[in-house]
């Protein structure tokens, strides 16, 4: 069996047999039009709401301002279904067209739909414009929206599809509250004065015209009520309009509207990101919360927007936040930058501060950790801080004196009265009848530092102490000491040395070898006996001395014998 389809309307049916085959022949007389539209550009759906027994005028939106430019012939109007229900511009039809406009009069319920303008510019080029109508029972009057202000003297306009019809039909304009009659009151905008309570209802413009010798009206209703007080003040101010923020962190934007007293309706508040609503961007979450505080009744509404992952197209953006009502939108703008600029020269800085403290400080702070850190001395057999170990031949008479006065006065009372630091001097601490040079050795091993006193060499260019044409009378036993620490310091190791200088010296030749390799190493401290410092220990002088010295002191020093 074979179907064969004209595609035509309709006519006679018939049907041939042929050897055994059946051909249906099914003969449309007219050209089906849903095969033939061409297609057509699509505009958005306009939304009408009316009232059953009044009349209806629809113009698409996107021609309201040139639709009396084009003619009839440009225009085919039909109701969308699973038959279109197609629509001529005979007046005398209940429901019919006028080029852009359409009239449905006496609407029904029934007339409710999808209704489609097919608009042909040329044989190719086609716009369709949608109208989506609902009739309402005249019982259930749909309410287009509510006018709510705060406002004493409040204007309350006309709907423009009403406004515009009357005006193009030569009808006139009247006004109802609660379905009383305000006489006087023809303007496309009723303007009340001084309303109270008793003004709240609900207010409908209507339209009375003559359209083919009959009488029709069109009608709009809107509820009024008076509103709280509106303080909109849009935003919270922030003091920055930039905020520092991290590459590929998570950042949380706020922003509030003060909307007024017990008002929440008609204020709305949102996040756009270079002009386009943050919620359409992929990455970012906003979250819109309403709050009204109590006992104030302020009203506020806040935008949270959360940016996930801050990314380098963050820093070039314009994050806006928008704060709109029925009056006034108001804006503020926000960049963002990145912290890591600022982190890094901070933390440059703070390096550089750092280094220059530990530079310029180093000792102080040394002392400073010794003191809060206070660690028990490590057992260790030694019985004295330092070994004391001066020359005192070929000194001259000014310079023996302040040898003696630094050795017996001043060291003492810095290191040991006023650091509890345990010296062993020669001369003052030696015992009565004790062997000299096995004192010298025993003290020695005793003590954990050798401190060196070194003062100028003689005048007269005399022969180095220690050295080969020095006499065993020259040396003595103050020379037995030099060689005895020498080597426990730089044989033995055992023995950090503390080299003190006094006054002014033009080399250091008249030293020992050993003595000269540890200057080489490390200039000596000067000790200047006029200085305001000299017997302060907290100069500069004796911090240097005490942060060379034992963190734990051996303890206060027992009565020595002074011969």
């Amino acid at each position: 069996m074979y179907f064969l389809f004209n595609q035509l309307s309709h006519s006679t049916v018939g049907c041939v047999v042929d050897s055994g085959s059946i051909y249906i022949f099914l003969e449309f007389c007219t050209i089906n039009q849903l095969f033939l539209k061409p297609k057509c550009e699509e505009f958005d759906v306009d939304v009408i709401d009316a009232t059953e027994g009044e009349a209806l005028r629809i113009v698409p939106s996107v021609l309201t301002e040139f639709w009396r430019n084009f003619t009839v012939e440009d225009f085919t109007w039909y109701r969308h279904g699973s038959q279109d229900e197609y629509f001529s511009s005979d007046q005398e039809e209940r429901i019919h067209h006028r080029g852009a406009e359409l009239f449905l009069l006496d609407l029904h319920t029934s007339d409710s739909g999808l209704y489609v303008t097919r608009h042909n510019l040329s044989s190719e080029e086609t716009n369709c414009y949608y109208t989506e109508v609902t009739v309402h029972p005249a019982r259930n009057r749909k309410l287009q929206f509510t006018v709510r202000v705060p406002d004493r003297n409040p204007w309350i306009p006309c709907l423009q599809r009403i406004e515009s019809l009357c005006m193009d039909e030569g009808g006139n304009l009247t006004w109802y509250r609660n379905f009383t009659l305000l006489h006087g009151k023809h303007d496309k905008i009723l303007r009340l004065n001084n309303v109270t309570k008793a003004d709240e209802g609900m207010y409908t413009c209507v339209c009375t015209f003559t359209y083919n010798h009959r009488v029709y009206n069109s009608t709009a209703s809107r509820m009024f009520q008076i509103e709280g007080e509106r303080a909109f003040k849009a935003l919270k101010k922030k003091k920055k309009k930039t905020d520092c923020v991290g590459l590929s962190t998570s950042v949380t934007l706020n922003c509030t509207a003060y909307c007024g007293r017990n008002l929440l309706y008609g204020c709305s508040v949102g996040w756009f990101i270079d002009g386009e609503s943050a919620r359409d961007e992929v990455g970012y979450t906003m979250n819109v919360d309403s709050a009204i505080v109590q006992p104030s009744q302020h009203s506020s509404v806040t935008a949270v927007l959360t940016i996930h992952r801050v990314s380098a197209r963050d820093f070039q953006a314009k994050f806006q936040c928008r704060a709109t009502n029925s009056y006034k939108s108001v804006n503020q703008t926000l960049t963002l930058k990145p912290r890591g600029e600022w982190r890094g020269l901070c933390v440059v800085f703070l390096c550089v501060l750092a280094a220059v403290m530990v530079k310029c400080f180093a000792i102080e702070l040394a002392l400073l950790f010794r003191r809060c850190f206070v660690h028990s001395r490590k057992e260790d057999g030694k019985q004295y801080d330092a070994y004391v170990v001066y020359q005192t031949q070929s000194a001259d008479k000014a310079t023996e004196q302040t040898l003696c006065n630094f050795v017996t006065n001043v060291l003492p009372s810095v290191l040991e009265k006023k650091c509890n630091y345990r010296l062993f001097i020669h001369s003052r601490d030696d015992i009565p009848g004790e062997d000299r040079l096995e004192l010298v050795e025993s003290r020695i091993r005793l003590s954990r530092r050798l401190i060196v006193i070194l003062t100028p060499g003689p005048d007269s260019g005399s022969e180095v102490l220690g050295q080969k044409n020095a006499s065993s009378e020259n040396l003595g036993v103050s020379g037995y000491d030099w060689q005895v620490g020498l080597h426990e310091a730089l044989v033995q190791r055992e023995m950090s040395v503390i080299m003190i200088q006094l006054g002014h010296m033009q080399s250091y030749t008249h030293l020992p070898p050993g003595l000269q390799h540890l200057v080489r190493k490390s200039a000596p401290i000067r000790w200047r006996e006029g200085s305001r410092g000299a017997a302060k220990w907290n100069s500069r002088f004796w911090k240097r001395v005490r942060y060379m010295m034992p963190a734990a002191p051996a303890g206060s020093p027992t009565p020595s014998v002074v011969v």
